[in-house]
């Protein structure tokens, strides 16, 4: 072989390894953005199926991981002078105890006080020893207590959870929410969302003489 066939050999040889390395960087550019978005697709997918979760009818349905466990430990303070505040060991006295989340500044709260009020004044639910309790979700207790003095008060105690706490030990997604709770002071069920009529006598009620037992 000559010197110029040589030459003309690694010449065209460059020429091939450049056009790979060129098809080899735009294939990898092309690749790249699948493999930037993809945590943003598996997160997408993943935030839809919690709002179908959420929306798709019943948001009590959400799963809660401390059904059929003991309450967490905890002990609030008083939101109001002539009642008392709300702990625990409140929730062990050998009565089903229907929690309320709630807040001042949660519209919802507002639409489902009415329920509450008919349910604190069941004399049913009060002949089975059957309590209604608040926590104060993130809540200043001056705002409770105007909240309070506007709507009525439901509530046989009332914890004042002012830095939410107690309300991320419960599993709190967001107010209002209201939890069934044994007398032993196990979780029986939660329910997300404002409490209405229809719920109460079709999920609550069940779910409470499920408590019961």
């Amino acid at each position: 072989m000559t010197n110029a066939q040589g030459t003309a050999k690694e010449t065209a040889q460059e020429t091939t390894n450049a056009q790979e390395a060129r098809a080899a960087r735009r294939s990898g550019r092309a690749q790249r953005p699948l493999v930037v978005f993809l945590p943003l697709t598996i997160f997408a997918a993943i935030a839809a199926l919690f709002l179908i979760r959420l929306y798709a009818g019943d948001a009590s349905r959400l799963p809660s991981a401390l059904i059929g466990r003991p309450v967490p430990k905890f002990n609030l303070v008083a939101v109001l002078p002539d009642k008392p505040g709300l702990s625990d060991a409140d929730l062990r006295q050998g009565h089903v105890t229907v929690v309320n989340v709630f807040a001042s500044w949660c519209l919802q709260c507002r639409e489902e006080h009415g329920v509450l009020t008919a349910i604190a004044n069941d004399r049913a639910l009060k002949a089975e020893g059957v309590s209604l309790v608040g926590l104060a979700y993130k809540d200043d207790p001056a705002n409770t207590r105007h909240f309070l003095a506007e709507e009525g008060d439901p509530y046989a105690k009332i914890g004042a959870d002012r830095n939410g706490m107690t309300g991320i030990d419960f599993g709190v997604y967001g107010v209002p929410e209201t939890f069934i709770v044994r007398g032993d002071g196990t979780i029986a069920y939660k329910f997300i969302g404002p409490m209405t009529e229809e719920a109460w006598r079709s999920t609550l009620l069940p779910e409470i003489e499920k408590a019961r037992r």
